[in-house]
């Protein structure tokens, strides 16, 4: 698979597929031993990983959608951790819960130290999930009940999510905060975004 690399900061890079929901993976350097999550399998991938340290393991943020992380654990020859609710070692994660349901099992990555906040599903910045004024935007059906008691008390620098290009500088923590307040009023034209994309896709 053919993908471009974005979201290069201090504390690692991503890289973003060229379709439709513009699946976003992303690698986190932590005193030199890299962490992947939730990644899409594309050409120069693991090169790029190689050369910005020691593979450490893949997390995989939530259970609907494995991507590429068992494929590349098993190359990389590291742990594959699965919607992790514990500490991993001595990582500086911290793991939040954004939905716990038999169909919907889903954590957000919180680096205290870096003010690195990092989500599979739960915050995107596509196009089609963004109501008017937003920078990132809530999953469509978190968007009747917003997890506030799992974002609001966070202040990141960086948000990485797993659809779009994620938000740096001080702009990021504005942006959640605004995601939180605009979720319910935002929901119908989100809602009506999402539709369009999809009917324009399949025309």
């Amino acid at each position: 698979m053919q993908a471009r690399f974005c979201d290069e900061f201090e504390h690692g890079f991503g890289w973003i597929a060229d379709e439709l929901f513009q699946r976003c993976s992303h690698a986190l350097v932590v005193g030199g031993r890299v962490w992947l999550l939730d990644p899409v399998d594309a050409d120069g991938v693991e090169e790029r990983v190689r050369a910005a340290g020691a593979p450490a393991g893949v997390i995989q943020l939530i259970d609907r959608h494995g991507r590429d992380c068992r494929v590349l654990a098993e190359r990389l020859g590291v742990p594959h951790h699965g919607v992790p609710r514990r500490p991993l070692g001595d990582a500086p994660f911290k793991f939040l819960s954004v939905a716990r349901t038999r169909v919907w099992q889903e954590v957000a990555l919180w680096w205290p130290e870096a003010r690195v906040l990092a989500c599979g599903d739960a915050l995107a910045t596509h196009p089609a999930l963004l109501a008017a004024r937003e920078r990132v935007a809530l999953h469509p059906l978190l968007r009747p009940f917003p997890p506030r008691a799992t974002f609001g008390g966070l202040d990141p620098l960086h948000i990485v999510c797993g659809h779009g290009e994620g938000v740096h500088g001080d702009e990021a923590t504005a942006a959640l905060r605004t995601a939180l307040a605009n979720a319910r009023r935002g929901l119908p034209s989100a809602w009506l975004r999402s539709l369009r994309t999809v009917v324009r896709r399949a025309v």
